[in-house]
């Protein structure tokens, strides 16, 4: 049985999940949606629990770190961060104002994939963060890390990542 966290981990996991990511800056772990939850084990003592974006995901580490030190300067002395594989990381646990910083930041977000049996999406298109074209052409299946795949606009001719669905 879960219980509801109290208002000290719900303030813990607003600082944690403020950190930045290391691959997407633009993001905090919060919005990428990688931060499952801060638990208070004792005074002076707080688990966090982190979902990779996939099994081997290198920034996990910093991420980790990261997030120690952030708690540390709030004050919390032990910090341990724990990496939890179930339920999975998924492109859809990104937030809604996760997503709009990804095109900002030029990055095409992933299509959001829904519930496990709902609809199917009519459209494949992935549309140009620059222009909103959806018109688009794979380049290589593997961008600057990954998670992301490099994609060309054909109307307005620029290149861009789109983070993949997973």
């Amino acid at each position: 049985m879960t219980t509801a966290p109290t208002p000290l981990e719900e303030e813990l996991a607003r600082i944690a999940g403020a950190v930045p990511d290391p691959e997407l800056p633009v993001l905090t772990l919060a919005e990428l949606g990688v931060l499952r939850g801060v638990h208070v084990l004792a005074p002076g003592r707080v688990e966090v629990a982190l979902t990779p974006t996939y099994t081997g995901c290198p920034a996990v580490e910093t991420m980790s770190t990261d997030i120690e030190h952030a708690l540390h300067a709030h004050g919390v002395p032990e910090v341990t961060v724990v990496t939890v594989l179930a339920p999975a990381w998924s492109t859809d646990d990104i937030s809604e104002e996760g997503r709009r910083k990804l095109t900002e930041f030029g990055i095409a977000p992933p299509r959001p994939q829904g519930p496990v049996g709902g609809p199917v999406a009519l459209t494949l298109a992935i549309r140009c963060p620059h222009c909103g074209s959806t018109e688009t052409e794979l380049l290589s299946r593997f961008s600057s890390t990954a998670c992301k795949a490099l994609r060309r606009c054909t109307a307005c001719r620029e290149p861009f990542d789109h983070f993949k669905e997973l």
